[in-house]
C-alpha cells in the first residue's frame, strides 16, 4: 500500500519540485497539496486519509509550526516532517515542541527525502545531519532567556534587511518584493531568514510586530 503524502508549501514551484523528487518512488502517492496552514487544515477536515505531511514553516494565514501543532492535536496519527530553508535554533525548537517528527532542509536529495519519509512512518525521527547536530546542542544548552534591554542592544538589521522587512509589512509576496528591490526571490528569502534569526521569531507576523515594537521599521 502506498504512503499518502501531503505537501504544504506557499511556493507552487517548490511543490512541483518536491512532487518530482517523490515521483521516483512507487511507494509514494500525493494525497493533496496546500499553500498555507489554513488550507491544509481545511483539506484534512474534508479527508484526513494522509499518512505524512511535508510542512513548510514560512507561509501566509497560518505558518507551518502553528499548523503542525493544530494538525497533531486533531489528527495525532498523521506524521509531520518540517521541510524548510530555515535552520535556526528557535525554529527547530518550536517545530519539535509543536509535534513534528522530523526536520529536513529543502535541498534534501530525492533518495534521502524518501528514506526520511519511510523512517518517520516506521516511528523514527528523520533530520538533516546539520539539524540533528543543532538539536543535540539545544538539548545540551537550552535557548537563553533575554530581557528587552538585552534584545534592544543586540538586534542590528542591515539596511537591506530593513527594506525587506518594510516591504513584508505591506503584505507583498516575495516575488513582488524581489522586483521592487531588483533582486531575486531567493535573495529575499535569505534576507527574511536572517531577519527571523536576528529577531528570534518564526513567522512574518511576529517579525513585523517585534520590529514595530522595537522601532526597527
Amino acid at each position: 500500500m502506498k504512503a499518502r503524502i501531503a505537501i504544504i508549501e506557499d511556493n507552487n514551484f517548490l511543490i512541483k519540485s518536491v512532487k518530482e523528487k517523490l515521483s521516483f518512488f512507487e511507494g509514494i502517492s500525493i494525497s493533496f497539496t496546500a499553500n498555507n496552514g489554513v488550507e491544509c487544515m481545511d483539506k484534512l477536515g474534508r479527508d484526513n486519509r494522509t499518512d505524512l505531511i511535508l510542512m513548510d514553516i514560512e507561509m501566509p494565514k497560518m505558518n507551518g509550526i502553528e499548523a503542525t501543532a493544530l494538525a497533531k492535536q486533531k489528527y495525532p496519527q498523521i506524521k509531520i516532517i518540517i521541510l524548510t530553508v530555515f535552520d535556526n535554533d528557535d525554529n527547530i525548537f518550536k517545530a519539535i515542541q509543536s509535534g513534528a517528527s522530523g526536520y529536513l532542509l529543502k535541498d534534501t536529495a530525492p533518495q534521502a527525502l524518501y528514506d526520511a519519509i519511510i523512517q518517520t512512518l516506521e516511528g523514527g525521527a528523520a533530520m538533516t545531519p546539520s539539524i540533528a547536530l543543532k538539536t543535540l546542542n539545544l538539548l545540551r544548552s537550552p535557548l537563553p532567556l533575554h530581557n528587552d534591554e538585552e534584545e534592544d542592544e543586540t538586534i542590528k538589521l542591515t539596511s537591506r534587511e530593513t527594506e525587506v522587512l518594510e516591504q513584508l509589512s505591506t503584505g507583498l509576496p516575495y516575488t513582488a518584493i524581489a522586483e521592487n528591490l531588483c533582486v531575486s526571490p531567493s535573495t529575499v528569502r535569505r534576507h527574511t531568514e536572517n531577519i527571523y534569526h536576528k529577531l528570534q521569531v518564526h513567522s512574518k507576523t511576529e517579525a513585523i510586530a517585534l520590529a514595530k515594537k522595537k522601532r526597527l521599521i
